[in-house]
């Protein structure tokens, strides 16, 4: 069920550069379900499900399994941590939040006062987290510099249809991969999945990856911004309303052949679906684009509010549109 997998793998500590343990949490919900996995020097997990037409294309479909983080620069005497970001976080989003480190240990992240100008806007150097330790001796029996702090799981329902928690970005988007990896059968092309690393520090597993998979066609599967908040109201994307098909972002231009075949994909499925503009971001779809002699290139995004907080909110008709369109896609693309 998608919503289970998605809950399965929200609860993995993942952030850029260890994913690993929602990389192992993967291959346990795909084993017997695809005919390869193999892991590759940057950790990126890649999974093949082939077709039995000896004129199959081979789709590479990527989701990444980091989400960003606070690694550990200092320790000061008192015992408290003193951080700088992986990836796109900062001060108001990590303030008051409850975080957890790999091997479990908890934390609370806070912001220092400006005595001096407290109209001033706080920046990562006034970023610290307390994990209840009174000394510096004391919290380097818990934590070493250079380890990285996530926000703390906490999957939470709202109303009949959304759901809220940390990770969101992009661990819906790897529930998504699992799920067409599972269900889809006797497809007309090769699909190659890639649960990609380090994507919210630059690209950088999907960039290998798509070198290494040389694939006909990419597909890069992320979550997308929200307008349907009050005083938002870009990306014109509203939750609930079906999944996005991507026309650009920062990172790339979609391939129109790609992404008219996303749209005749969700016209055979029935589903409705958003057209996206986002004037900031980028996704692996970027990278696949533009590896070796370039490669032909759409996104299918889930609309998502509040994107890299602690609490990023999408809608599960969202997710149940995108696997049926992403069904239909492997046969026409």
């Amino acid at each position: 069920m998608l919503r289970d997998t998605l809950q399965t793998l929200l609860s993995c500590y993942g952030p850029s550069g260890s994913e690993h343990a929602v990389a192992d949490k993967v291959r346990e919900l795909l084993s017997g379900h695809v005919d390869s996995m193999k892991t590759d020097a940057l950790g990126n997990l890649i999974v093949e499900k082939f077709s039995a037409d000896e004129n199959a294309k081979t789709i590479m479909i990527a989701a990444h399994m980091d989400h960003i983080g606070l690694v550990v620069t200092n320790i000061e005497k008192e015992g408290f941590l003193r951080v700088s970001a992986i990836g796109g976080i900062g001060p108001k989003l990590v303030s008051g939040r409850k975080l957890v480190f790999a091997d479990g240990t908890p934390g609370v992240c806070a912001i220092e006062p400006n005595k001096k100008d407290p109209s001033a806007q706080p920046g990562l150097n006034d970023v610290f987290i307390d994990i209840g330790a009174e000394s510096r001796e004391e919290a380097e029996k818990l934590v070493s510099i250079g380890d990285v702090a996530v926000y703390a799981p906490d999957f939470t329902q709202l109303g009949r249809h959304k759901v809220a928690s940390p990770a969101m970005d992009d661990r819906c988007a790897c529930a998504l991969l699992v799920e067409l990896l599972m269900y889809a059968d006797n497809q007309k092309h090769n699909i190659v999945g890639v649960f990609t690393t380090q994507e919210e520090v630059g690209l950088r597993g999907a960039t290998v990856a798509a070198f290494t998979v040389q694939p006909d066609i990419g597909l890069a599967l992320d979550v997308t911004g929200w307008g349907d908040t009050p005083e938002t109201d870009l990306p014109a994307v509203k939750l609930g309303a079906g999944p996005a098909v991507k026309i650009m972002d920062r990172s790339m231009i979609a391939t129109p052949s790609v992404r008219e075949k996303l749209f005749e994909a969700a016209d055979m499925a029935g589903v409705a679906v958003q057209r996206e503009v986002l004037a900031y971001g980028g996704t692996d779809g970027g990278a696949i684009q533009l590896s070796r002699g370039g490669v032909p290139t759409g996104t299918l995004s889930i609309p998502c509010r509040y994107v890299h907080s602690a609490n990023e909110v999408i809608d599960m008709r969202d997710m149940e549109g995108a696997l049926k369109v992403l069904l239909q896609f492997v046969d026409l693309a």
